[in-house]
């Protein structure tokens, strides 16, 4: 059966509707939720700068957002918890220009701003202080694997937009996500939060959260604890194997955090963050139907992920010293896919002919023997365990107050071990259970990262009304990759290849200026030109040629014009961007001409001209609205000349799986029922333009994935201080088939996508002690 994308996507209601309303309330602004307090101090509640706005620490000092001069955005405690927001995919619905491709846990890659490509991650996200490492993998591709931690008792998230590159190095090239954890207060205070809900053609979903906190020594000592459990019983079924609900996923967590505070100004931050997560691919087959799949196999995710972090601030009056130490742990096992479909795809005169006989015609004789040969592999999977160590060390001073000179300077560390086997093993026909009782194909990689760097930033006011940044980082990395196959499988094309090692290194200058002007109290405008870039590194890819083995770093110019303004007492906020991105020397993913194996390389060029705007108010008492929006026109501006590259972009190609518009709008209401209960309302929809999966407008394989709409909605009783409430909601209300991703090749049953959850309605108890 074959199911046509563009129905699913999205109904005529949810085109014209809720469009209709986005558009509606873009003409109206909404006073932004009171946020968390400042890093460093003790805290777990909500806190406001003089400006109304939410207090930040993207400077690496403490600004509001009003006052802060890059596009950022800030969503507080209480945005997370009345979204419903469990992990890092929801935080596209409340983020301009953030654009998540959703694999399921474990599997999801951030972009910003249409910067979005294989390799290492475009994106800086952070727990805290300490930067996030995904896995390389036997495809080099790190930014497809972002580990994800429960956003449960978090003070806020910050999204910078843009690129980071001075204060926060690589990765982050198109800006930084960063997950502000509450820390040890000096009170006796605990929370639980339960929410429970069912999928629409799914079962049960629950999600289990606890928080308690306590001073351990008065005034010195202090401990935080949270532990979670996440469970949700899937919607995907497998027609072959006759299972419903395949795709089920479970997280348990905690997160233990210690204060130290041995001086008045001297604070030490002790935290452990473990996550075990359990989960099956959430990826489904459009031709076989709606959230169905015909797999020989099952595709479960293992992952073990730890984070431990040690951060000292010492104010020594005219300046803050900071000094970090983190180191992550991350033991996995991805079953990336179902080779069965690989093999089958085999069973023809032509790959006989390539794998009997070195290219030369089998005989009538010989294919039924051939196709024998291969249904004897059939089921088989293709599995990626390893692990990942990577340990960071920052070290940096800031200026305290905000004077006519105001300065941050630091040095970075970074030691990343990667170890990934990649394997094709046998299955259990009936159940359809990964058994490994016969190897068919292996092959390691070994990849070493090492990076050091130096960077700072310097504001100085020459005039009351105008301050003038500059800022500058100086990196240099090493990487050693070593791998080798030592069970070659002649099917795949992979021959024995003995261990080997490659070397690349590179170092280079970030640069980043800033110049804004304070019209008034409450009209700030900027221009911003800053760089971004990442690392490059080495493949090991079977039958690469030694050329095309290294690849080198990729960078970028962010040219931005900003406005922040706040009208009408502050409770109106209209915040807007425009820039201009020209990224050069770009990492691109390759395929090999027998399309088995994933390679990075460098080619092309592209330019992303875009426009963001935020907007907030409260027209009334209780009533706040707001409305996001996003324009991208994201091109190629050079044509990518390789001969790896299967159908390579030409300049003027669209960027793949970049929607020219995104948008967001949404309305919260609260309003006294009683003495000590209060009504609440949300609701909220979202936006994603239409987007293609490759350059190339004539690829065979290109898809197009179609526009789609979201909408939730929240109701519910609360105490008017926050301290309960008792809520029922629906998370993609409509039920819109809303697929993010989607892919195709030339293999048997290879139009893969991956969408939104289905409608969920549930209900979500709170309590704070």
């Amino acid at each position: 059966m074959t199911f046509a994308i563009d129905r699913i996507h999205s109904t005529k209601f949810i085109r014209h509707h809720a469009l209709r309303y986005a558009l509606l309330l873009t003409t109206i602004a909404v006073l932004p939720n009171p946020a968390a307090a400042q890093e460093g101090k003790s805290a777990s509640a909500d806190a406001a700068g003089d400006d109304g706005s939410i207090v930040v620490t993207a400077l690496r000092r403490a600004t509001t957002v009003q006052e802060t001069p890059l596009a950022i955005t800030a969503i507080s405690s209480d945005t997370l918890a009345n979204t419903g927001t469990t992990n890092v995919a929801d935080l596209a619905r409340m983020t301009p220009g953030l654009r998540i491709q959703d694999n399921g846990p474990g599997q999801r890659r951030l972009s910003l701003r249409g910067i979005l490509s294989a390799g290492e991650p475009t994106v800086g996200f952070y727990y805290d202080e300490t930067p996030i490492a995904g896995n390389v993998g036997t495809g080099s591709d790190a930014g497809g694997r972002t580990p994800d931690f429960s956003l449960f008792d978090v003070q806020r998230v910050e999204v910078l937009r843009g690129p980071q590159g001075t204060l926060y190095g690589a990765s982050a090239m198109s800006g930084a996500v960063r997950i502000i954890l509450n820390k040890p207060s000096e009170e006796y205070e605990g929370a639980a939060d339960v929410t429970a809900g069912t999928v629409k053609d799914g079962g049960l979903s629950y999600t289990l959260n606890g928080m308690v906190n306590a001073p351990l020594a008065p005034g010195l000592l202090a401990v935080r604890a949270v532990v979670y459990r996440r469970f949700s019983d899937g919607y995907i079924d497998n027609i072959r194997l006759g299972r419903n609900n395949v795709n089920s996923s479970a997280a348990n967590g905690g997160r233990l955090m210690l204060r130290f505070t041995p001086a008045s100004n001297l604070t030490i931050d002790g935290s452990a963050l473990i996550e075990n997560t359990d989960a099956y691919s959430y990826t489904w087959n459009p031709d076989v139907g709606r959230y169905k799949i015909q797999n020989y196999i099952e595709l479960p995710y293992r992952d073990r992920s730890q984070i431990y972090n040690l951060t000292a601030h010492w104010d020594l009056g005219p300046l803050t010293a900071t000094a970090v130490t983190s180191y992550q742990h991350r033991r996995f096992t991805y079953t990336s896919g179902d080779d069965s479909f690989t093999v089958l795809t085999q069973r023809t005169p032509a790959g006989c002919a390539r794998i009997v006989n070195g290219g030369a015609a089998c005989s009538d004789a010989q294919l039924p023997a051939f196709y024998a040969y291969l249904d004897g592999f059939i089921p088989v999977a293709f599995q990626t365990p390893g692990w990942t160590k990577d340990r960071t060390h920052e070290l940096r001073f800031s200026s305290n107050g905000d004077h006519w000179l105001n300065w941050t300077a630091g040095a970075f560390l970074e030691d990343r071990k990667n170890h990934v086997d990649s394997e094709d093993l046998s299955a259990d026909p009936d159940s359809g259970a990964v058994t490994g009782d016969t190897v068919y194909y292996h092959r390691y990689v070994n990849d070493h990262y090492r990076q050091v760097a130096g960077f700072g930033e310097v504001s100085v006011k020459p005039l009351a009304k105008v301050t003038l940044t500059a800022g500058v980082r100086y990196f240099h990395y090493d990487r050693t990759i070593t791998g080798g196959t030592d069970v070659p499988w002649n099917v795949l094309g992979a021959v024995y290849r003995p261990p080997y090692k490659v070397k690349t290194d590179q170092n280079g200058w970030l640069f980043k200026f800033n110049g804004e002007y304070r019209v008034t109290r409450d009209i700030m405008v900027y221009a911003l030109a800053a760089q971004g870039t990442r690392p490059g590194g080495a493949n090991q890819t079977i039958g690469l040629p030694d050329s095309l083995i290294a690849y080198k770093s990729d960078k970028l110019w962010n040219y931005e014009l900003g406005a922040k303004t706040a009208f009408f007492d502050r409770h109106v906020t209209i915040n807007t961007a425009i820039f201009q991105i020209d990224w050069k020397n770009m990492q691109v993913s390759g395929t090999t001409p027998n399309g088995f194996y994933s390679y990075i390389t460098n080619v092309g060029a592209s330019r992303v001209r875009g426009a963001e705007l935020e907007l907030s108010g409260r027209p009334a008492e209780g009533l706040n609205l707001f409305a996001t929006a996003t324009y991208l026109d994201a091109k190629l501006t050079e044509d990518q000349i390789n001969d790896f590259v299967v159908a390579a972009g030409r300049k003027g190609d669209r960027l793949p799986f970049i929607p020219h518009w995104t948008a967001s709008a949404g309305a919260e209401y609260r309003h006294p029922l009683t003495r000590g209960t209060d009504l609440y309302a949300r609701i909220d929809a979202n936006y994603f333009g239409t987007s293609y999966s490759e350059f190339r407008p004539t690829n065979p394989y290109r898809v197009r994935i179609a526009d789609y709409a979201l909408a939730n909605a929240r109701l519910g009783v609360e105490a008017p201080d926050g301290v309960w409430g008792v809520y029922v909601y629906a998370a993609n209300l409509f039920n819109s088939v809303a697929i993010n991703r989607a892919t195709r090749s030339a293999f048997i049953n290879s139009y893969a996508v991956t969408s939104a959850t289905p409608r969920t309605i549930g209900v979500n108890v709170r309590r704070k002690f």
